[in-house]
């Protein structure tokens, strides 16, 4: 094994180790000393890969959403039309609830740690920037063909993502609640109501 795969190997094990202990202990819990311990890494070798606990979690968030984006573009390019793109994209909800585990509970607390340093603020927020981004085009795609009525795309594209975050607090916060695939499937269908064409 050269020595740049022992490195990927040793990343992807600090990555897998944090990931379990921020979801089993939380992220303000779990210190460095005990992320190398469950490593097997020393703390030499826990810097030389990460610069801190932080950058540990920003790249595990990373991770976890080009995952994300690469299902969203399939979708994009697998329906006929935006209407139909988006009913796709709600569809994967239970998918998203069953892959996020606890991703969601722990990116939250840890938005709430990043108030403190704006560029960790920074570096949080932007998967929420360039989710808004997307769903703007998709939803200026939608007018453009046709599909949709003129809307403010930039407006449009704030209600969906709330409907989705809130929709993944509400199923953090009670899972057993409701469920929630079929709340995100009716939910997007009142939405759509509102803008889609006659």
């Amino acid at each position: 094994m050269s020595v740049q795969q022992r490195g990927e190997e040793t990343r992807n094990r600090i990555l897998d180790v944090a990931q379990e202990a921020f979801a089993r202990y939380g992220y303000d819990a779990t210190g460095v000393a005990e992320i190398c311990r469950r490593a097997g890494v020393t703390k030499g070798g826990f810097y030389h890969h990460f610069p801190s606990k932080q950058d540990v979690f920003l790249e595990m968030l990373e991770r976890w959403l080009e995952g994300l984006d690469q299902d969203l573009e399939v979708m994009r390019s697998g329906e006929e039309t935006v209407p139909d793109e988006l009913r796709a994209m709600t569809a994967m909800v239970p998918a998203v609830f069953q892959e996020a585990g606890g991703r969601i509970t722990l990116f939250l607390e840890f938005l709430t740690k990043a108030g403190h340093s704006p560029a960790v603020w920074q570096a949080t927020v932007a998967p929420f920037r360039k989710y808004h981004a997307f769903f703007a085009k998709v939803i200026s795609d939608g007018i453009e063909e046709g599909s949709l009525r003129p809307v403010d795309p930039e407006m449009a594209s704030n209600l969906l993502l709330s409907f989705a975050v809130g929709l993944l607090t509400m199923g953090l916060l009670d899972p057993f609640g409701d469920d929630w695939g079929r709340v995100a499937q009716e939910g997007m269908d009142v939405l759509l109501g509102g803008i889609e064409a006659e």
